[in-house]
């Protein structure tokens, strides 16, 4: 089905299943710990065996002797997979790190060897007998050091341009009679899924199959292929339960490939499993950033300049953390220099992680529209409704699609009681907290792809669709048989989704918040042609048939909608293509954050007391799984903003707190009562189905946010996340 304009009127929009807060149809597997994860599979043959990974000791350097013949001699070991018996390992599309270090190391804990043994036990025990000597070389691994001599980056495929300049920038900072001029920093951070990387592969002849844990199915076969040299044809993964991503698990990580290899290795299916402790260097995270932000505006608050340049690094071919994205959209502002600069570092790749781009890059820009406000004298809110736009600041021709960010703004302001915010800093005390109000904006980019489905009638009226659309805790399984309810004309009880195999039809899977929009329309693809089939069958016309209630209606007829599969199952399968109505109009989604935290008075301890979001992302699928997502993503900000962060030793080239106990994540006790709520909105040019992704919006703009409140507690500015105690400790009012 190709969709190239703009959609009328569609059997969605009667919303009878979809836009209703259904529970998770794979709840019940979940909450009984009868859905199968990557690492729980116990039927893929009897001799299944176990790798161990031993991650290299040194960041950067060469491996001169690897010793392996005490721990081949060790109880139960089958093979050690090293780079002197893998062959010839290539890299794949996306991710530019090499899954198995040798004779160079490339960064800590890169694998050095996979030890396959009988039992986990035996393949840990025998990787402690493995003995290497390496040839330390000097590395880089701060990127303060680095940033005076960082070049501005390559152009990339994803994060738009890396430098991008519109009118005089300069001239017009320059003029400003309002001006902001600040630096913020924004550490490494770890994606910390509850569910480990992790794979079982097993090899019968050339075709190789692997439960894994994985985002994006064909990212996977593609890139998998490409790293051990196997046609993806041959490649078939199963995926259909993942406990947690964040974009962590996008493609083939080293779990991934070296279980293949390790498989083929040993002549049996092999379990990988990435101990806690290696994953936080061993696999990919969210890389640090330094941001500068210039700001220039007249006395009325009217964004004149905007100047956003941002510094990351990474393993050499890699990307950099595309901090400049939301400051391409957000505000109004004819005068805009923005740039990205990208520096060569011996850590763990960094690569996508919740937002990227947007989530990090606003963590600067909020704060510094908090503190223009600040000098103007104006309300933030204020100030951000008056540099709306309704056009692409960069190309005035193109509208957005829909763009209801004002009505988040004042939508949020009245439901959290923003009129009530403290109107100076440390204005307010409940016994020993200073209270602090604080918002920020939220905005995230709304792609979508191509994506396919398969719909099946069955004789008893049940409807199965088929899909390789992975789902992360995000609710896919729900909204994907949602649509095909919908579509049906049929109970979600009478709805079987499956997904998460690599043989059904193609989608982007799980990622970049595109997921939900594409799978969806793909379903609808597939369910439109399936409703032809039926119809057809059942002798109607196919342009005014209906489907209700089980049933086929066309003027005063009406048929059980099994009656078409009597004869046999009706399968049909299609898939959503797109014209250019993305290049026609800016498709985003928009939002707003506000925050309410208590300071310590005594000790400068951070509490949130409660948070709400308000968010505009086309239609919502279901606002109970929705909720959940913008849920998840303000916990995250919660984490951002007060706690997350990958310290790095910079003599030795690690993230040193590599494991739950150390990198630290909010818990309970962190987390308040959070608040969701969504604008009423569809977007026609997005599909048929008229929705955009939600999961990366609830998290963009949600630290700034508690920073800014931060702020209005304490009187003391931190530029520096996260915004631990002794950042403003000693600033904090004296007590009295």
């Amino acid at each position: 089905m190709k969709f190239d304009t703009p959609a009328g009127t569609t059997p969605i929009d009667r919303q009878a299943v979809v836009g209703r807060p259904h529970p998770r149809v794979e709840g019940r597997l979940k909450t009984t710990g009868t859905a199968t994860y990557a690492a729980e599979y116990h039927d893929v043959g009897d001799d299944l065996a176990y790798g161990y990974i031993l991650g290299a000791a040194i960041a950067k350097g060469r491996i001169s002797r690897l010793d392996l013949s005490i721990a081949r001699a060790a109880p139960g070991v089958r093979t050690i997979v090293t780079y002197e018996t893998a062959g010839t390992l290539g890299v794949g599309d996306f991710y530019v790190q090499r899954v198995l270090a040798g004779p160079e190391v490339d960064h800590y804990h890169q694998a050095v060897a996979v030890v396959v043994a009988d039992t986990f036990e035996q393949a840990r025990a025998a990787a402690a007998l493995i003995r290497v000597d390496y040839a330390r070389s000097k590395g880089a691994f701060d990127l303060a050091a680095q940033k005076p001599t960082a070049p501005i980056a390559p152009e990339e495929p994803f994060g738009g341009p890396s430098e991008l300049r519109v009118g005089d920038f300069d001239r017009a900072f320059a003029a400003a009679p309002v001006k902001l001029d600040q630096t913020y920093t924004v550490p490494d951070q770890a994606h910390a899924m509850m569910e480990p990387h992790a794979t079982i592969a097993r090899w019968k002849g050339d075709q190789l199959t692997c439960w894994t844990s994985i985002q994006q199915m064909n990212w996977g076969k593609r890139d998998l292929g490409k790293i051990i040299g196997t046609p993806k044809e041959n490649i078939h993964l199963l995926s259909p339960f993942i406990g947690g991503g964040f974009g962590g698990k996008g493609t083939t990580q080293s779990d991934l490939a070296l279980a293949a290899l390790a498989a083929g290795a040993a002549g049996r299916p092999v379990k990988l499993v990435l101990q806690r402790p290696i994953m936080f260097n061993n696999t990919i995270h969210r890389p640090k950033t330094i941001q500068r932000i210039r700001l220039g505006a007249d006395r009325d608050g009217r964004i004149t300049a905007i100047g956003h340049d941002g510094w990351s690094g990474n393993l050499r071919g890699g990307r950099t953390e595309p901090t400049t994205l939301p400051t391409r959209l957000l505000y109004r502002g004819e005068n805009r220099l923005l740039r990205r600069y990208l520096t060569t570092l011996d850590l763990a790749e960094g690569n996508a992680m919740r937002a990227p781009g947007e989530a990090p890059g606003m963590m600067a820009l909020e704060i510094a529209m908090d503190e223009l406000a600040e000098k103007l004298g104006m309300d933030p809110v204020a100030l951000r409704v008056s540099n709306d736009t309704q056009v692409d600041p960069e190309k005035p021709e193109r509208r957005f699609s829909t763009r209801a960010f004002v009505d988040c703004l004042r939508t949020g302001a009245e439901r959290f009681g923003w009129n009530a915010r403290p109107t100076r800093s440390a204005g307010r005390q409940d016994g020993k907290w200073l209270i602090g109000y604080g918002m920020a904006s939220a905005i995230r980019g709304a792609p979508i792809a191509k994506a396919g489905a398969r719909a099946r009638l069955s004789r008893d009226g049940i409807i199965t669709v088929e899909t390789d659309m992975t789902d992360i805790g995000t609710g896919s399984y729900t909204i994907v048989a949602q649509v095909a309810a919908e579509m049906m004309g049929v109970p979600l009880s009478r709805v079987v989704a499956k997904l998460g195999d690599s043989a059904f039809p193609e989608t982007p899977g799980s990622g970049g918040q595109m997921g939900a929009a594409s799978v969806t329309a793909g379903v609808y693809a597939a369910c439109a042609a399936l409703r032809d089939a039926v119809a057809q069958r059942l002798g109607f016309n196919t342009t005014d048939v209906i489907f209700a209630d089980s049933e086929v209606r066309s003027g005063g007829r009406a048929v059980p909608l099994a009656r078409a599969a009597q004869g046999g199952e009706v399968v049909a399968e299609d898939s959503m293509e797109y014209g250019d109505l993305s290049k026609q109009y800016a498709q985003q989604t928009f939002g707003a954050h506000f925050a309410e935290v208590g300071v310590d008075r005594y000790t400068g301890v951070v509490r949130v007391r409660r948070m709400l979001a308000v968010c505009a992302a086309g239609r919502i699928l279901n606002p109970l799984t929705a909720r959940s997502q913008v849920i998840g993503g303000m916990t995250m900000g919660i984490g951002a903003a007060l706690m997350e962060e990958m310290a790095v030793d910079t003599r030795f080239g690690l993230f040193v707190n590599h494991d739950l106990a150390g990198y630290e994540v909010p818990v309970h006790a962190d987390v308040p009562h959070l608040d969701v709520a969504f604008i009423d909105e569809v977007d026609a040019t997005m599909s048929p189905v008229k929705a955009k992704g939600v999961g990366e919006l609830g998290l963009s703009g949600v630290a700034p946010a508690i920073a800014n409140a931060i702020y209005n507690a304490t009187g003391v500015r931190v530029r520096e996340y996260p915004i631990t105690l002794e950042k403003h400790l000693e600033g904090m009012p004296e007590l009295t």
